[in-house]
């Protein structure tokens, strides 16, 4: 594993020292569900409006400051009942949950979306013996490489630099928790993401690198890919991750 990071270190680093920019990407798996349009109507700032047809204070949400920056465990995160109350959210629909889930994370560092239950316990099944994963962040002329740790209901990117230097105690940069209280009941699983360092990671950076882990999970054709990482090591090539994502090999 050591050997293969090295590896993929190194075409990050060819890749840093091109000129070639580019703009945007194609994703192959089309994105996950979102609720009727007409529930986001009326959003004009990064508050729900009160003409929202369920707002998140009516939910019963806290807000509170990030523990993450003194020193807060990731795989310890914030339990469901502390953000929103539960016995109010059960009255809801799955739309109407979902929507007022969006407009409560709205914000600098935070994200919130959902999926399907049987999407969730893919991944669940998939990452048992799949946990680990590279994925290229494209930024301007060349990309820089996140290491993908999957241990769900968690998922935590860092910088590959920083792990191949710390290990187990690199610190995250961006940090997912999957909230599974309403997955039978309405088929739908919370999905919260919070940027720990936000002088590495933007809000749009953390969503597509969460939707983009998700899709090798969640597409066979990229799970395959997943799987040549974690089982057949020597067979893994970084290119095809490029390759995937459409991005320039160096």
């Amino acid at each position: 594993m050591r050997a293969l990071l090295r590896r993929i270190e190194r075409l990050a680093a060819a890749a840093c020292s091109s000129t070639t920019v580019r703009s945007s990407f194609h994703h192959p798996l089309p994105p996950l569900p979102l609720p009727p349009p007409a529930l986001f109507s009326n959003r004009t700032s990064c508050n729900a409006s009160q003409s929202d047809f369920v707002s998140w204070s009516s939910l019963g949400f806290s807000r509170s400051f990030s523990k993450f920056a003194t020193g807060f465990t990731p795989l310890k995160a914030k339990p469901l009942e502390s953000i929103l109350d539960l016995d109010r959210a059960k009255n809801l629909s799955p739309e109407h949950l979902v929507s007022a889930w969006d407009d409560f994370h709205l914000g600098r560092g935070h994200i919130g979306t959902y999926m399907k239950a049987n999407q969730y316990h893919l991944l669940e099944q998939r990452s048992a013996t799949c946990r680990h994963f590279v994925i290229p962040l494209w930024r301007g002329s060349g990309y820089t490489t996140m290491f993908v740790q999957v241990q769900t209901p968690h998922i935590i990117f860092t910088g590959l630099e920083d792990y191949k230097a710390r290990g187990t105690q690199a610190s995250p940069y961006f940090t997912v928790t999957y909230y599974t209280e309403f997955a039978e009941t309405k088929d739908t699983v919370l999905v919260r993401g919070d940027v720990v360092f936000t002088s590495k990671l933007s809000d749009e950076e953390a969503k597509w690198l969460l939707e983009t882990a998700q899709s090798f999970y969640l597409n066979d054709s990229r799970y395959k890919l997943v799987e040549r990482f974690n089982k057949q090591t020597r067979e893994f090539e970084f290119k095809d991750v490029l390759q995937a994502l459409e991005m320039p090999n160096f």
